[in-house]
């Protein structure tokens, strides 16, 4: 089959678009066949290499997938071949106490398609069964694809972990971003006030079409300052922060007090310096989060068969642009998901 592949970490310039071996499913897998893999921030760091996190190689990055059931194991139920499906991006053991009580990501076995394992960059991938989810037509696979990991990170986030209340303002970083533009829509679903950040005009006009009610543009203000004053310096009730060291600080000046931080990403770098007299003089709370559970994107994906929320498509590349896909991400040019078209 055809696969886009890295032998080593590196640059762009790893990536090659080669023949490999078809996956061998086991019996309790499925082989879809992608019809579209979205990009992710993961895919980037993978390829680049992390420290102290070692994979396979060669390796094939992508994880979020959607496309059809080409073959199923023996000891798999309720799927068949033909079926539409997106592919849950988590894959847990699915007995112990954190994937029992919903929190899969917990888990001790918790790997992440295209980042522990083999991805969807290519025309076939194996997942469990239990990580496929049957989907309608009702969007093109590229628009399904760009769904699984931001819809289920903006859930986890803002539902589960920050536990957003109706008529509360969220601060929400990055409208372009695909993890932003899902924490949009599921913000106003549920009833809360959208403050959110880009770089540009046509960004600004964006992430207003999306439904935020105020939006600022880094480049000209002082966001935090912005928030302040948008919100009588009351501050925002939830920050929903995914870039890192570069907003960070200024995301815990944007809460109000007994705000709540929550945090998935750390695309501008990794590392903080706090000053927690300021953490607990207002009573703020960190909230750490990392992907969810497969039921919290079973309810992300009622939004979308719903049409309350819609899957936001910013470019459609072939498999073998792969190298121009991720530089247009790294470049953060992109206003949705960057989606690579398979078959």
């Amino acid at each position: 089959m055809k696969a886009v592949i890295f032998k080593e970490h590196g640059g762009l310039e790893k990536l090659s678009c080669t023949e490999v071996p078809e996956p061998k499913i086991d019996p309790s897998e499925a082989l879809i066949r992608v019809r579209a893999c979205a990009l992710n921030h993961l895919d980037i760091w993978t390829r680049q290499g992390m420290a102290g996190i070692t994979i396979p190689l060669p390796h094939i990055l992508g994880c979020d997938v959607a496309g059809e059931v080409e073959a199923v194991g023996s000891k798999t139920d309720g799927i068949s071949k033909g079926t539409h499906v997106v592919a849950a991006p988590g894959i847990s053991c699915g007995r112990c106490q954190w994937c029992q009580s919903g929190w899969d990501s917990l888990c001790d076995e918790y790997k992440i398609i295209g980042f522990q394992m083999d991805g969807g960059y290519a025309e076939y991938v194996k997942v469990p069964i239990q990580n496929l989810i049957p989907v309608t037509e009702k969007y093109t696979w590229e628009e399904w694809a760009a769904c699984p990991l931001v819809f289920l990170t903006a859930w986890h986030m803002l539902i589960t972990r920050a536990q957003l209340k109706k008529g509360e303002t969220v601060l929400i970083h990055a409208a372009g971003s695909g993890v932003g533009s899902a924490a949009i829509q599921i913000a106003k679903v549920f009833g809360a006030r959208v403050i959110t950040t880009v770089g540009s005009e046509e960004k600004e006009a964006f992430a207003k079409k999306l439904g935020a009610d105020h939006v600022i543009n880094y480049r000209r203000s002082d966001f935090s300052k912005k928030t302040r004053e948008l919100t009588e310096e009351k501050g925002a009730d939830i920050v929903l922060e995914h870039t890192g060291a570069e907003t960070f600080l200024r995301s815990l000046a944007s809460l109000s007090k007994k705000g709540r931080l929550v945090t998935c990403g750390v695309t501008s770098g990794p590392a903080v310096q706090l000053d927690l007299r300021f953490l607990f003089v207002r009573q703020h709370a960190i909230i750490g989060c990392y992907m969810g559970g497969r039921a919290e994107l079973n309810e992300a994906i009622k939004l979308l068969e719903d049409g309350r929320v819609k899957p936001i498509v910013d470019s459609i590349f072939p498999l073998e642009e792969t190298r121009t896909a991720q530089q247009r991400m790294l470049d953060r040019k992109n206003m949705g998901k960057i989606v690579l078209k398979v078959a």
